[in-house]
């Protein structure tokens, strides 16, 4: 027997648990890459100042992460269709690797398949998740053989589900009035630079996208590739998303969440939000964010499919 594991970071399910959300965060060794001891007083230092405002950021959204709800709906709809039980573990909210192993443990899983829900991989996020599962297996004396799907930047059939959400969120503008800004969470400059491949799968990622749209005759005014989500005066990968918006070349944009596969607080609020009410100030005339593959059919016939291939 067998089961399949949506792995994620995970997103506050209630606004009591962002503290919860933001401790396990700054408390993951690859996250604040230093000593232990060093990690643990910045992490506080961290959670203590970003406490309140993230709070009421959730607020704003309905008081909690949408994350979960999706990654539950697409694991029910991969489960029906693989006939495998299908579970979304998170990486600092619940669900939680170690109780989600004692089950499948207790009912005698042999065989597990993790698919990092992060399309490019990198330490913070895909590394992070796969450890986590391995750690807690050994914390449990759980041995079972272990399948891995870690990186689907490149796969033309996943790019293909990028292109359509990109089609579908013009609906009937003229894509040659509209500058397309293809955005991804950031990371400091030193975790990249320290050997972390995660910019060169976003930069892949984003040349194949650009193939792809020229394919289907969808031409932009111009294609920019951004990152967002910095935190800190520390030096990020840039351009910084807020920095483009600020000086822009075009007044209408899309915005298109690369390398989120399931929305939320960075696409719901930070973009959809946030950067929204910047474009607004400034005055564009048209800002809009496309969604994410969520628990779309394509997303589950892509994911059954790079599962069926790992047997």
């Amino acid at each position: 027997m067998k089961a399949l594991l949506l792995l994620n970071m995970g997103g506050p399910n209630s606004i009591e648990d962002v503290e919860i959300f933001l401790r396990n965060m700054f408390k993951d060794p690859y996250i604040l890459q230093t000593n232990p001891i060093i990690r643990k007083l910045v992490g506080s230092i961290i959670v203590k100042k970003r406490l309140k405002e993230a709070q009421d950021n959730y607020r704003e959204i309905g008081g909690k992460s949408p994350l979960l709800k999706i990654t539950s709906s697409l694991a029910s709809k991969l489960e029906s269709r693989l006939g495998t039980k299908t579970y979304p573990v998170m990486r600092y909210v619940e669900p939680f690797a170690k109780e989600i192993l004692k089950e499948l443990k207790q009912n005698n899983i042999e065989e597990l398949i993790l698919f990092s829900m992060y399309p490019h991989y990198s330490s913070t996020t895909t590394k992070s998740s796969i450890e986590d599962i391995l750690d807690r297996c050994k914390e449990i004396d759980y041995s079972p053989k272990i399948k891995i799907i870690d990186r689907y930047y490149f796969n033309l059939e996943y790019i293909e589900i990028q292109v359509k959400l990109i089609k579908e969120a013009l609906e009937k503008r003229e894509p040659k009035e509209i500058k397309l800004i293809v955005s991804a969470h950031g990371l400091p400059l030193d975790i990249i630079e320290s050997g972390d491949p995660y910019r060169e799968h976003i930069e892949a990622n984003f040349e194949l996208l650009k193939q792809l749209l020229i394919r289907d005759g969808v031409e932009f005014q111009d294609i920019e590739l951004a990152y967002q989500s910095k935190v800190g005066n520390g030096t990020w990968l840039e351009p910084n998303l807020s920095d483009v918006l600020r000086n822009p070349t075009n007044l209408n944009v899309l915005i298109f969440p690369i390398a989120f596969t399931v929305d939320n607080s960075e696409t719901i609020f930070e973009l959809d939000i946030e950067h929204k009410e910047i474009a607004q100030k400034i005055g564009y005339n048209y800002y809009k964010v496309t969604k994410c593959p969520n628990d779309r059919d394509e997303f589950v016939d892509f994911i059954v499919k790079s599962v069926e291939s790992v047997k």
